[in-house]
């Protein structure tokens, strides 16, 4: 580890994002990303990414010589704290409010030090009506898919966890913040806050470049570049479209191009 130092599957109200979407394979990916591929395993588009699987996180590590260089690794979706003694931990911090991100002790280190960008092509939420009826939505940037260049950098912070057997694994976790009002005048951001009360940080390249950064921060340093970082969320979100899809995304198993297609 000291080599490469960077410095329940089901989706619930409480807790998003909870699905996404990588539909680039690993070059296309990296590319994508402006990124060198440093993973042992090659990634293979996935359709609905769920908690506890292995996804891809952008991070930005000194040379020899100072020069900051931008890698692409699989972690764990579910930070781990060092002091914790299995990995079931993980299934409960995939995300992590920005509002107490600073504060919480699974996530108040990793912050300071360890911050990456998870990405992705999309993301899913789910919309309730009056009756209880839940509708999938595909939320992504108009340029995204396996085809597109467009890549959403959500916010994340990693740690490193040791095994029992004696091996490193690397986790993250995904920040989020407040949606916007329902009132919004803006139709995009007024529909996400219908989808859900949170939503997750996603980083513009200028908030990327500062928040992948190798560099430790203090408390206050660190709450001020969650706050420029959630600031911005809005004006990306607002170029984003949301689509309703079919009701097979809510099964973790299926996995396949057909669930972002869009149904009227």
């Amino acid at each position: 580890m000291a080599a490469l130092r960077f410095v329940r599957h089901q989706r619930t109200l409480k807790n998003m994002c909870g699905r996404y979407v990588i539909a680039k394979a690993t070059a296309d990916l990296a590319d994508a990303a402006g990124a060198d591929w440093a993973a042992e395993t090659l990634w293979q588009p996935s359709y609905n990414i769920a908690p506890t699987t292995s996804v891809p996180v952008l991070v930005e590590r000194a040379e020899a010589d100072g020069e900051l260089k931008r890698e692409l690794h699989l972690a764990h979706w579910g930070l781990i704290p060092p002091w914790a003694k299995d990995t079931k931990v993980g299934a409960r911090a995939f995300n992590a409010r920005s509002e107490t991100v600073t504060e919480k002790p699974t996530f108040k280190k990793p912050i300071l030090s360890q911050r990456c960008a998870l990405v992705a092509d999309g993301y899913y939420e789910w919309e309730k009506d009056s009756a209880g009826n839940k509708t999938p939505h595909y939320v992504h940037p108009a340029n995204s898919g396996a085809e597109g260049e467009g890549l959403i950098f959500f916010a994340g912070i990693y740690q490193w966890w040791k095994t029992p057997e004696g091996k490193w694994l690397l986790s993250a976790s995904m920040l989020t913040m407040d949606s916007p009002s329902p009132e919004d005048p803006d139709p995009t951001l007024a529909k996400l806050a219908r989808l859900h009360h949170r939503i997750p940080i996603a980083l513009d390249p200028a908030q990327l470049d500062h928040w992948i950064q190798p560099q430790d921060l203090s408390t206050e340093e660190a709450q001020g570049l969650v706050a420029s970082a959630a600031e911005h969320c809005f004006d990306i979100a607002k170029t984003w479209h949301v689509e309703p899809v079919g009701k097979a995304v809510g099964n973790v198993r299926n996995n396949s191009p057909e669930l972002i297609t869009p149904v009227r």
